[in-house]
Parts: structure tokens; sequence; C-alpha cells
């Protein structure tokens, strides 16, 4: 399942079933594909029809919509970019089985609707953050850069209602809302960037103490105006952005907020069944070529 490419420190084998590797993550090699996890990824379009490319270092996305309204479009830019690199590592959380399948090859590890599984995940990038944390500190930073050498960790949520409302216990549910609020707060300083996405926005759902931190917000087409507010942030309906209105026979289309700036809409580039195929193979190939080169004594270089 998926690449056997490492993500975390050697110290601790954080995933099981992956062999673990230096800290931080330096490569022999160039980008094979000419692309990199830090460079800026293509979503689509925006209504003016200039491409919307946006970087995504320091940086997390919350997509909220209905079914079929364009999440797994956006999901599918953004996996498929990192898919691509040597630099970039992919962990899914895939509460609805079938959304991330495609990518499964393409993924250093994935985690079906197994809540307890997803919280042990939660806890390890929690490790491995702060491990990053120490390598700052050691060296008086305050964030990574492509300069370090060390991958970003994409980790790729969908549907995030199956692990804070449905499935599991009050307790593992707490665990996981608490767990993804500190990597959602804390680990894009050190290039954990989480990208979490649900067809149910609602409070049960996604906390306004989560959502409220998240620097990138999507709402594609919602059943209300309240829905749509769960993702941008309250009361933008109101100011006309509003993606219970959107065209539901223009799949694709939402509204995109990035950082404090006003919302704007745009359409997420669609990629089919033979593309994505094309780009797990060539990811598999890309990977297969790369080689660790991993800090002596675990120690970062």
């Amino acid at each position: 399942m998926g690449r056997t490419s490492v993500i975390m420190s050697n110290r601790v084998k954080v995933i099981p079933g992956r062999k673990a590797g230096g800290h931080p993550h330096h490569s022999k090699n160039p980008q094979l594909s000419g692309l990199s996890a830090y460079d800026p990824v293509h979503l689509g379009i925006d209504e003016f029809g200039d491409a919307v490319c946006l970087p995504f270092v320091s940086r997390n996305l919350l997509i909220g919509g209905l079914m079929g309204a364009g999440k797994s479009s956006l999901l599918s830019n953004i996996i498929g970019h990192v898919s691509q690199t040597t630099d970039g590592r992919l962990i899914g959380i895939d509460g609805k089985l079938v959304e991330l399948a495609m990518w499964a090859e393409a993924v250093d590890y994935m985690v079906g609707r197994d809540p307890i599984e997803a919280v042990h995940v939660l806890r390890q990038l929690g490790k491995e953050m702060h491990r990053r944390y120490e390598y700052l500190t050691r060296w008086q930073r305050r964030k990574i850069t492509r300069g370090d050498g060390m991958d970003l960790i994409f980790l790729v949520i969908d549907e995030l209602a199956a692990f804070t409302s449905l499935f599991g216990t009050k307790e593992t549910q707490e665990d996981f809302i608490n767990l993804l609020i500190e990597l959602v707060a804390l680990g894009r300083a050190v290039g954990i960037i989480v990208i979490a996405a649900t067809q149910r926005p609602s409070a049960a759902v996604v906390p306004t103490r989560l959502r409220d931190i998240f620097s990138y917000r999507c709402a594609f087409r919602c059943a209300t105006p309240a829905s749509s507010d769960m993702i941008l942030g309250d009361q933008f309906s109101e100011l006309g952005y509003d993606a219970s209105k959107l065209d539901m026979t223009v799949p694709g289309v939402g509204y995109f907020m990035a950082e404090e700036a006003c919302p704007f809409k745009f359409r997420a580039a669609y990629l089919n069944d033979n593309e994505i195929e094309t780009l797990v193979a060539r990811s598999i190939s890309i990977r297969s070529h790369h080689t660790d080169h991993p800090a002596t004594n675990g120690q970062a270089a």
C-alpha cells in the first residue's frame, strides 16, 4: 500500500509498517519531475480565467461542500502535485473509504474508517512536529524553509465528520479534534500541512476553534447559508459570499478565502480517472528513482 518512503525521524518507527529515516529528510537527487512540494499548487481558475496557484508552505486548508460539489477535484489537485515531488510526503485519512482510494499507491500511509488508528497517526505526527521544533530551537529559527532540505508532510483528511462526530467513542472524537487543532495551529511552521474536507459543515463536525485557525478555507455548494458560514466564517453569507447559492449544475465552483482576504470565486481543475492513474504511475516511477540520504545518527544536518 503506497510507497515505502520515510516521513519521520529514525528514532521512532511512528507509522506501522513504514521504515524510518533521517531527520530532516535530505535528497541526493534533484526534483526528478521538476516540481517541489514547496512550489505553489495549481488549483484551477478564477472567474476572470486567470490561474489560481497558491503556496501551501505554512498554510492549512479546510474544504466544505455537498457531495459532487467539487471537494474531490480540489483534493486531487493538491495530492496530484505533491505526488510528483520527492520532498513531499502524503498521509491520507479516508473516512469514506473511497475518496482517496485512487491515490493509494501514491500515498505514504493510508488510514481507513478506523478512529483509533486515525488518532494514533495524529499523535505520531504530533511527536514529529515537536522533534522538528527541537531542530528549529537548536538552530534559532522560526520556521523551516526549502533550504533546510526537510520534507513537507501533507495530511489529507476526507471525511472529517467520520472522526469528529460519526464513528468511534466520545473520547476518540475529542482526542481527534484536540490533536488536529494542535497540528493545524503549530504544525505549519515545521512543514506539517493539514488539508481537511467535509460534506457536513456544522459546529459538531468543525468546531469554530478548529475552523478559525485554518489559513485557507474553501466552500463549494452548501445546503444552507449557515453551512457556508461554517467554512468561510460567520456572516460571510450576508456579505454576498453564500455557497448555498452556487449553481448546482456547474460542479467545481466555490468560494476560496486565502489568509485574511475576502473570498473569491474560482473553479477547481478536474482530473479524470485516467489522468489520476497516470499521475499515480508517474509518482511511483519518480519515487523509485529517488534515494534517501539520512543524516548521521539521526541528527539534523
